[in-house]
């Protein structure tokens, strides 16, 4: 139960994001399309850093990744140590996106191939991002608010409506607001301030949790009995070891493992990562919006920085939540537990809000789940944002071209408050699935949609011989083939013919039948007149666009990025072993 502290806590981060909205607003008045959607162009690197962390750490991460990390321990790690792709992005990506001047991502296929490119790009984005990441992310977050405030009810007419749909309304309609009243700008800005949120809620979980462990008098494996934070630590790797979960919770599995094959996972995982932050309009929407390309790869730099953090804030508390639950440890006179499912198994989608609830005292629990609330507000208004992009410039703007901006600005805004009602409607959908698993759903829903637009790109800016006719073909069909295994997942489960294919490793094929399909369809039609190339393939700079790019970086760019990859190195090396 929440207290008047914790309430106060709440609130007070509601005050503060309207004071950022009207600081926003005031800042940057809304008068066009560019100002809606990409702030003006005017955006310094710490904004665009912390917006594209806030962004990518939605409600999803709070209850998906801590039940995976309660459920099996680090095996979803390889897809929140990818601070080295958004590197990667800052370096190959995004000078091509930048000085380009595109607005979207499916403008920019359309500089490379054509305007049938750009069309297919936009409408699977569009539909992508209403069934799979605003659903998602508006499911988990209110299921959040229905374990932490179950409390919070309405009666209306003689009904009763619970702290989940009283949640979700309610985080939906002011994320919807302040993202179609105030723009990008709004957001970027509201996200600079969530990110501390954010991160001081979630790590207090961690320090708590730790505190709890290594004062539970548990006996080591030196004999010697925990008696600090710091054994904290040693007491989950014995109650890993006790527990028989050696293999469950490494970093690694077998190729015959159902759910994570190593190979599979090295494969989707990556092609997951450069769709995510290479290609995806969610992410890179941001890094437009700075006020020129040294800011951009900065803002890059900075958010790979901070994409570090997420399996110390999210994995580490739920493997956490997992050993404090199997050693009974008494908090407050009272054993944690973990609600369990019908056959025995832990509840994993329950595991963050519990730790919240059981484990913090007042105060930091109305901190953390202020939070909470950031988290999922920054990613729905990210969403939204990036929906109502999509939809006016790609969808609108290409039937109505002369359409003037105060319209485009208001059609924008309509389009947020249509991805909110989409988003509500789907929410009983949603609400339906079985609980647990929600972060392996997400995974496994993007690796079908990710290999056909990852080879497409990637060709593009790496192959000049790639056309229109090898773009259409590989992303047509390699949707259409990652739909229909999704939905035979759907319908069959794992249990009949080629459905058998594990998730990850159908991630791997479908990008090398993407490829084949791309190159083929492109070696049956003209190539591509290499002036009409002129930045927009590696094979085709011209020397204007060489030295920009040059002078938009020095020692201090290169020393980040080492840094960034260095410290992933580090973190695979650790974990590779950690339970010896």
């Amino acid at each position: 139960m929440l207290t008047w502290i914790d309430w106060t806590m709440i609130f007070a981060y509601f005050g503060l994001l309207a004071g950022v909205v009207v600081f926003a607003l005031r800042r940057r008045k809304i008068e066009s399309g560019e100002d809606l959607f990409l702030g003006g162009r005017s955006v310094g690197w710490l904004a665009i850093g912390a917006s594209i962390f806030a962004a990518n750490i939605g409600s999803e991460h709070l209850i998906g990744l801590a039940g995976s990390g309660a459920s099996s321990g680090l095996s979803q790690a390889h897809w929140e140590l990818h601070a080295w792709v958004i590197v990667m992005m800052s370096w190959v990506f995004l000078p091509f996106y930048y000085k380009s001047g595109v607005s979207t991502m499916p403008e920019f296929l359309e500089r490379r191939f054509g305007a049938r490119a750009r069309w297919i790009l936009s409408l699977v984005s569009l539909a992508a991002y209403v069934l799979t990441k605003i659903s998602v992310t508006v499911y988990a977050g209110a299921l959040f608010f229905e374990v932490m405030m179950p409390e919070v009810q309405l009666e209306i007419a003689g009904v009763t409506i619970s702290s989940f749909w009283i949640g979700a309304f309610g985080t939906v309609i002011l994320a919807g607001l302040y993202s179609s009243i105030g723009g990008l700008c709004a957001v970027v800005y509201t996200d600079l301030v969530q990110t501390g949120i954010i991160l001081a809620g979630t790590l207090s979980v961690t320090a708590f949790a730790l505190y709890h462990l290594g004062n539970s008098g548990a006996l080591l494996a030196d004999g010697t009995t925990a008696q600090g934070i710091c054994d904290g630590w040693e007491v989950l790797k014995q109650t890993v070891k006790a527990t028989g979960n050696v293999e469950q919770f490494g970093l690694w599995h077998s190729l015959s493992h159902k759910a994570f094959p190593w190979l599979g996972v090295a494969i989707a995982s990556v092609t997951i990562g450069v769709w995510y932050w290479c290609t995806d309009q969610f992410i890179i929407q941001r890094t437009l919006a700075a006020k020129n390309l040294t800011n951009a790869r900065r803002g890059a730099l900075w958010g790979a920085a901070l994409k570090l953090c997420p399996v110390f804030l999210f994995l580490v508390p739920g493997m956490l939540g997992f050993a404090l639950h199997h050693n009974q440890i008494a908090i407050d006179g009272t054993v944690f537990a973990i609600p369990l499912k019908e056959g025995g198994a832990l509840q994993s989608d329950a595991v963050f809000p519990t730790l919240v609830q059981r484990l913090l005292p007042v105060g930091f629990r109305g901190l953390v789940v202020a939070g909470m609330i950031a988290a999922l507000m920054s990613s729905l208004a990210s969403l939204f944002n990036s929906v109502s992009t999509l939809f006016t410039v790609d969808v609108y703007q290409k039937l109505k071209p002369q359409t003037p901006e105060r319209k485009l600005v208001a059609i924008g805004r309509a389009t947020t408050v249509v991805m909110t009602l989409l988003g509500l409607l789907w929410l009983p959908v949603m609400k339906a699935i079985s609980g647990g698993g929600l972060y392996m759903y997400i995974q496994a829903v993007q690796s079908f949609l990710a290999p056909p637009i990852v080879a497409v790109f990637v060709m593009g800016l790496f192959w000049k011989r790639m056309n229109l006719r090898g773009a259409v073909w590989g992303l047509s069909l390699g949707f259409i083939l990652g739909m229909l295994k999704l939905a035979a997942n759907a319908i069959w489960g794992n249990e009949y013919g080629w459905v058998l294919i594990q998730d990850f490793y159908f991630s791997g094929i479908l990008l090398a039948i993407s490829i084949a399909i791309a190159a083929a369809a492109s070696l049956t039609a003209p190539a591509p007149a290499p002036a009409s190339l002129n930045g927009l393939n590696f094979h085709c700079l011209d020397d204007a666009f060489r030295k920009e790019n040059r002078e938009s970086w020095n020692w201090v760019d290169v020393c980040a990025s080492c840094i960034v990859v260095g410290l992933v190195v580090c973190a695979y090396i650790y974990f590779w072993t950690w339970l010896g």
